[in-house]
């Protein structure tokens, strides 16, 4: 039991094998290359507002500028645009690098990334090569000075090769009994660095489900056959015995309080363990909004009691923010609206957020300007770490041409996440309203309790690709100034399915 569980329940607080070069393609296959520096120039959409291109060069140690042409003939449209995006020197062209050093440090790196680029495709045979005025990056001694006339001539030829395809799959080890093809290992299908090491990370995370944490690829060996263009894959895999939580440790908090951050990770110790939960802890971490970001780490060995350590490093975000706003219309007059909130009111995410707005400055008269002013409040982890309690009110008052209305609403009630998919929720709310239009006046108050229940598998809250959300909605009222009762009911759907790989075209 954490300190800060103690504290809820009243206790106590407190054949040519190249595994080395397909390794590094796979760990380079992703990765980009960017420099960037202070720069006295101001550019926006490639136009310079003020500055120049030597002001930006300033901070820049014996600048040399170079251009460089890259010639792949064998490439297809698709594949000549990855191996564009791969070259640093490409990327880069209009910065100059730190002299003849610096460009030979640069042209070795981009042909790394070039041969990985290749190697995602599953181009095994392909060659980069590549000169700097007119001479082999391979023939040029290491203090190499280049001399004539900038731009310097750099010139990437790239012989792709045929494309490779799988062939004879083994998996060895602790995943003897697992089918490759569950994992995308098929003779005959992608042979790409990327689909390899998905398969790798696939298979571990198949036997970490099982509540092994210490699963992992023990050795690698790939031979290409360049007869047939084929690539043999053989993985031998370490399992590991099955293993709950240990001790779980929290770095890097300053406000909140590190046993609430460690309570709300879910991670019970003795529990066996989970990859599912340790993403759903990172994300429950994440959903507090006091963290900028979250890091869950497993230990390399068990504790003595056979249970993996979890270390938990985060990095809060600042706890204060605020806004302002306006708005002006010829008809409507001036509208200003603001904001405060606090993120980590007490030490443990409690998040507050008190806003108002103001419209029809100008246009209406002072007893017939609108207003709208709220205070909200969230507690996370109430009973347990899935829930969160909530609380707010509400203040209207507004004068459209119609009638005049004037209302204020408070709720509360308790959300919690079922899994990572459901989230369910329950609420009391009161609303007293006045409304005065041309048939008199109208008073209410209306007790209600909000029901909600919303399912969400989509990959992405933000820019879905696949995957559905529904909304199910009810809200049994009545009216006790009046004696009418009623229910409000509401549905909502929606569905998103890619329709190519690339998840360009989207039906939704």
């Amino acid at each position: 039991m954490s300190a800060y569980e103690k504290q809820m329940s009243g206790g106590t607080a407190p054949r040519r094998v190249f595994s080395l070069a397909l390794l590094f393609s796979l760990l380079c296959s992703t990765a980009l290359v960017a420099a960037s520096g202070n720069a006295a120039a101001f550019e926006i959409f490639g136009i310079k507002l003020w500055g120049s291109s030597e002001d930006e060069d300033a901070d820049i140690v014996d600048p040399l500028r170079y251009a460089v042409t890259i010639e792949a003939p064998d490439a297809d449209e698709d594949l000549a645009e990855k191996l564009e995006n791969a070259s640093a020197l490409k990327d880069d062209e209009e910065r100059p690098v730190s002299g003849s050093l610096g460009l030979l440090a640069k042209a070795r790196g981009d042909r790394d990334q070039l041969v990985a680029a290749l190697y995602a495709d599953a181009r095994y045979e392909g060659v980069v090569t590549i000169t700097i005025e007119g001479k082999p990056l391979d023939d040029l001694p290491p203090d190499a000075e280049f001399s004539g006339p900038q731009p310097i001539p750099v010139v990437i030829n790239i012989a792709t090769g045929p494309k490779f395809t799988l062939g004879d799959i083994r998996l060895a080890g602790d995943a003897a009994g697992l089918a490759g093809a569950d994992f995308g290992l098929i003779a005959g299908g992608d042979a790409g660095s990327g689909a390899v090491l998905k398969a790798e990370a696939s298979i571990v995370r198949a036997l970490k489900e099982e509540g092994r944490p210490l699963a992992k690829v023990t050795e690698r060996e790939i031979i290409a056959d360049h007869a047939t263009s084929t690539l043999d894959v053989t993985l031998t895999v370490a399992a590991g015995p099955v293993a709950g939580y240990g001790d779980t440790t929290v770095e890097g908090t300053e406000k909140v309080d590190r046993d609430f951050t460690e309570y709300m990770t879910g991670l019970k110790r003795g529990r066996q363990y989970s990859p599912e939960e340790i993403d759903e802890a990172r994300d429950r971490l994440l959903g507090l909004e006091v963290f900028n970001s979250v890091t869950l780490k497993e230990a390399d060995s068990l504790d003595a009691d056979g249970n993996i350590p979890i270390g938990v490093e985060v990095s809060e975000r600042k706890p204060r923010y605020f806004g302002l706003g306006g708005t002006f219309s010829n008809t409507e007059g001036l509208g200003l609206e603001g904001y405060w909130g606090h993120r980590n009111l007490f030490g443990r995410a409690e998040k507050l957020r008190i806003e108002g707005a103001i419209s029809g400055i100008g246009s209406n008269e002072l007893t017939e300007l609108n207003y709208n002013a709220g205070i909200m409040f969230e507690k996370p982890g109430v009973v347990g770490p899935a829930s969160k309690f909530f609380a707010g009110a509400n203040t209207v008052l507004e004068h459209p041409d119609a009638y005049d209305h004037f209302s204020v609403k408070g709720n509360t009630g308790l959300s919690y996440e079922l899994d990572r998919q459901q989230t369910v929720s329950a609420e009391v709310a009161l609303d007293y309203s006045k409304i005065t239009d041309s048939f008199g006046k109208h008073t209410y108050l209306i007790a209600s309790i909000p029901l909600r229940y919303v399912f969400d598998n989509r990959d992405s809250r933000l820019n879905p690709t696949t995957g559905f959300r529904a909304l199910a909605y009810a809200e049994p009222s009545y009216d006790i100034l009046n004696g009418a009762a009623f229910v409000k009911l509401r549905g909502e759907g929606s569905a998103y399915q890619s329709l190519d790989a690339a998840s360009k075209f989207v039906l939704a």
